[in-house]
């Protein structure tokens, strides 16, 4: 094969195969013979199976589609359906209790809740900045959005502003860290004596929250503090604009703020070939090895950045207290669904891109667990795995990270696994998915995007969806999430794994957020995505409110709040009483949204967009967003409440509105007047061959036009 190089019987594009040999494997001690047998078994011990358990995806699908048309015009029968289920194996009895035994976990995981970024791989200046998201700024998170209900200034600096912004940053002081018998906003100077924070001459009121300082005792630099686990830095510094104007000198309150950062190979990114995965590999390597580095302009001046140092404190009786500069770093792999034309197997077919990943970025993080300082301090390999359907594909996924581990001599249960509960037959049966792996699992969570697309896509035969945001207040959802938080508490993930909950998808209301995401921590969840690192720095305030693990063993003593049956609600329209405005702004809002993500995704390989929707409101958009706009426009298709010229008609129109907010770029390819490019095209086809889409997923079709444009190209 032309640009492929021969490696125990697999083919590999040379710039893979060259970057593995060159960069990924010297220094891992692993010899290169032995990793691409290695690499070749794995592929071809574990591709039969990877194509069965896909088999099986689409038997299930079939017979559920064969179940809801066989009964159409009938009252739905929730018993009938649920030992229809049981019978098909969709539905798997729930075994005894038990906990995982997952070991060598890091404290990010374990025992520090807080907030998680997600960031595609591919950008390095995005990795870097999540990475460096450990720790920002609660002055720039409350000066530069509207986390204070108004909207950032324009122009130089608002002094007003400013100062209502320390106020507020003094309040929030106040609230963690309470001073007996005064005030931080009061106070004037802040010593450390005899292993004691004193303000103003006066003890905080829980004296062990004090944790350290940097420079002098009776002058600190800094000082830092410790609540609900959470660090906080008070920043001293009187020649600081801002310092300089402070009575105490303070110049910042930095909040440790992104605990963990999940690197991401899947949903925000769009890899289809080997230069794509060598990009995702590459600065994986680099983050694993801590050398990480890009240089950008930016108001006119060039900037390197690279990764933050750790900060070396003074603890109260002078001894060295280490604290991490960095987010702990997971990796997530692609699902069991796509292969990619980077490796061919002895057959000639391209290898699933899942074994892949499993086999390279676990190669690549050998990197970390060979230095000190990294990313882990226990040994350990992150990776979460998306878009597995039940317990069966979850200790399918647990067997290959097994065989990865014997091929690169690392020990048993080294990589850690994340199991994202977004898919409806994992969430069914999501203690027997836990249990599947239970040796490894360090994270679950849930995803309502796209669980929502599987939900549609798994019942498309049962009738026509209530309209997105109608399918929010159905019960099945409320069922799901408080379902997770059981039976992760149940399984005995808190302490040793984390629960997490979804995106905050508007990145630019951060007051909403402040208002209502709060609500993840309070369920029992030790973290939440959020957007960006300012995000994340506002999010961690609900961390200092809220105790996670305090409410967590009141869960746990209450029982489980939700069951399967509830889960197992389908979120169809009850009264089809649409009028035809509702019906087009649905349709035209879920066109805008696929097609101000595909564009960018199919013509310039973007893999998460900010889409404004048809409120102009700004909204973060990926594979994930894109399948539940794709499966809702198909399932109202398949039903007939609009026709093909309707929708085709909303896709036209809605294409010349997203040319019109692209029209700034100078990348952009405009859609409009011909309606014939190859982004316009792949989002039709999302639409109107959305229903026959396995399992309802964006990736084939994306994939397949992304590789036609770079091919014309």
């Amino acid at each position: 094969m032309t640009g492929y190089k021969a490696k125990s019987d697999l083919q590999v594009a040379e710039a893979l195969a060259s970057f593995i040999e060159d960069q990924a494997l010297p220094g891992t001690g692993v010899k290169a013979d032995d990793f691409w047998q290695g690499f070749s078994n794995l592929v071809h011990d574990f591709g039969p199976e990877n194509r069965a358990l896909l088999e099986k995806r689409d038997a299930l699908q079939a017979r559920i589609d064969a179940w809801h048309v066989s009964r159409r015009g009938e009252a739905h029968n929730h018993e009938e359906y649920k030992s229809f289920l049981h019978e098909i194996g969709y539905l798997v009895e729930e075994g005894e209790s038990f906990e995982i035994d997952t070991t060598n976990v890091d404290p990010e995981i374990a025992s520090v809740p807080g907030p998680q970024l997600v960031v595609p791989i591919t950008n390095a200046r995005y990795a870097l900045n999540a990475a460096n998201a450990r720790w920002g700024s609660l002055y720039d998170g409350f000066y530069g959005t509207d986390a204070m209900g108004s909207p950032a200034p324009a122009g130089g600096y608002d002094q007003g502003r400013g100062a209502r912004v320390v106020a507020r940053a003094r309040v929030f002081l106040d609230e963690a860290f309470p001073i007996v018998g005064t005030s931080h906003a009061d106070a004037r100077r802040y010593i450390v004596h005899k292993g004691a924070l004193l303000i103003d001459d006066q003890p905080l009121v829980h004296p062990e929250k004090f944790v350290g300082y940097e420079g002098h005792a009776k002058a600190p630099d800094s000082i830092v503090l410790r609540n609900n686990g959470l660090h906080v830095r008070l920043v001293f510094d009187r020649t600081h604009a801002i310092g300089g104007r402070d009575q105490a000198g303070l110049a910042d309150v930095q909040m440790e703020s992104a605990i963990s950062a999940i690197m991401d190979c899947e949903d925000s990114v769009a890899c289809v070939d080997a230069e794509d995965k060598v990009l995702a590999y590459a600065n994986w390597l680099g983050l694993m090895q801590g050398t990480l580095e890009e240089t950008f302009e930016k108001a006119g001046k060039k900037l390197t950045r690279e990764l933050n140092p750790d900060l070396a404190l003074t603890g109260p009786n002078g001894e060295k207290v280490n604290l991490k500069g960095r987010a702990l770093m997971l990796v997530r792999n692609v699902g069991h669904l796509m292969t990619n034309p980077a490796i061919h197997d002895r057959d000639g077919n391209e290898v699933f891109e899942g074994l892949m990943d499993a086999m390279v970025t676990t190669l690549i993080a050998m990197h970390d667990l060979q230095r000190d300082g990294g990313n882990s301090v226990t040994g350990s390999v992150y990776v979460v795995k998306p878009k597995m359907h039940g317990p069966e594909e979850v200790a399918f996924a647990d067997r290959i990270f097994t065989q990865v581990e014997e091929v690169l001599g690392l020990p048993q249960y080294t990589v850690k696994l994340g199991i994202m509960d977004e898919e409806r037959r994992t969430s069914v049966n999501l203690k027997e998915c836990i249990r599947a792996a239970k040796s490894r699992v360090a994270f679950i969570n849930t995803g309502f995007l796209d669980r929502t697309g599987d939900e549609i896509h798994t019942s498309m035969e049962a009738g026509p969806f209530s309209r997105k945001d109608f399918i929010k207040r159905k019960s099945w959802i409320g069922a799901y999430e408080n379902q997770n938080v059981d039976i992760g508490l149940e399984c005995g993930l808190s302490g040793r794994a984390q629960i997490g909950k979804g995106m905050w998808a508007m990145p630019d209301q951060m007051a909403a957020m402040l208002e209502q995401k709060i609500e993840h921590p309070k369920s029992g969840a030790n973290c939440a995505w959020v957007p960006s690192p300012t995000a994340a720095t506002l999010h961690a305030l609900h961390y200092h409110k809220v105790d996670v693990f305090a409410v967590q063993e009141k869960l746990k003593a209450a029982g489980r709040r939700a069951y399967v049956d509830t889960v197992l609600n389908i979120p169809l329209a009850e009264y089809q009483k649409w009028t035809p405005d509702q019906i087009s702004r649905e349709v035209e809002n879920n066109a805008q949204g696929i097609l101000g993500y595909v564009v960018r995704w199919v013509d310039q390989g973007v893999g998460c967009s900010k889409v404004p929707d048809i409120n102009d409101v700004g909204l973060m958009e990926d594979r994930a967003t894109c399948r539940i706009s794709a499966q809702h426009i198909a399932n109202w298709l398949h039903h007939g409440v609009v026709d093909a010229q309707q929708v085709m008609a909303a896709m036209r129109k809605m294409a010349e509105v997203v040319d019109s907010q692209n029209a700034d770029d100078p990348l952009y390819h405009p859609m409009a007047p011909g309606f014939d490019g190859i982004a316009f095209q792949a989002a039709s086809d999302l639409v109107f061959k959305g229903r026959v889409q396995p399992s309802g997923y964006t990736e084939p079709v994306l994939h397949a036009r992304r590789l036609e444009l770079k091919a014309a190209s």
